[in-house]
């Protein structure tokens, strides 16, 4: 998931950027844009970047497989075609 501290540093700068006369809500505007962050982060299918990692590698290990299969396929498929020639 996304870490808290860049939510709350999106949140700081979203604030900071609301116009002057509204700063005294400056802390009300903080807490619920970053109540309105986390709640749209949420609904989004994230995953954290171990679990990007960890696919990606079984990804590599699979493709490492179906090459090595698809090698022994043209190999069997060539011993048949030489079997049906004698």
């Amino acid at each position: 998931m996304i870490d808290p501290k860049h939510l709350d540093d999106l949140a700081q700068r979203l604030a900071d950027s609301v116009p002057s006369g509204l700063r005294i809500l400056q802390d009300d505007v903080k807490r619920n844009l970053r109540a309105t962050l986390e709640a749209g982060l949420a609904r989004l299918d994230l995953v954290t970047r171990e679990e990007f990692d960890v696919q990606t590698a079984v990804l590599a290990r699979t493709r490492e497989k179906l090459e090595a299969l698809q090698g022994q396929v043209i190999q069997l498929e060539q011993q048949i075609k030489d079997r049906k020639k004698k």
